[in-house]
């Protein structure tokens, strides 16, 4: 079954609440233009699961909405790889995983005491942007194989 892309979200400055967008504007070594990472020097793009947040919401015993769990972008189902050097294909852009994603702090205001903790080990990936381009709402996504990922396409 083909990983897509379910949805988007970005955040202007830092503890801003996620804004829902169709497509995002990727640049090579920068990130999303207009989120709160952007020039940062490694921490471009988030990268969780609809499957990892479902898991996490019946740890937490509620919905976790994808935009509150402060990941930019969101895929359809799957398991995101968080091995250090696994590559995602997502429409033409490439991201290369630089780290497992730590639960946000600001979920615990922003979803509930106790979200946070549901969302561990389930958060997803930390990316650093390699090649630039537009990243769109129900893009293709391809998941480095060789890091233990489910491949699409």
């Amino acid at each position: 079954m083909e990983i897509r892309v379910a949805a988007l979200h970005v955040a202007p400055e830092r503890k801003a609440p996620m804004v829902a967008v169709d497509h995002v504007e990727a640049r090579a070594g920068q990130g999303i233009v207009g989120d709160r990472y952007f020039g940062t020097r490694h921490r471009h793009v988030s990268v969780q699961s609809l499957e990892e947040l479902d898991e996490a919401a019946v740890a937490w015993g509620a919905p976790i909405p994808a935009g509150r769990a402060r990941r930019t972008v969101t895929l359809d189902h799957g398991r995101v790889p968080t091995t250090p050097g696994a590559r995602l294909l997502i429409g033409d852009v490439e991201l290369e995983v630089v780290r497992k994603a730590a639960p946000c702090r600001v979920m615990e205001t922003a979803v509930g005491p106790g979200a946070a903790r549901a969302m561990h080990d389930r958060g997803g990936a930390i990316c650093r942007v390699l090649t630039s381009g537009t990243i769109s709402v129900r893009d293709p996504v391809e998941l480095d194989a060789a890091a233990g990922a489910l491949a699409a396409r």
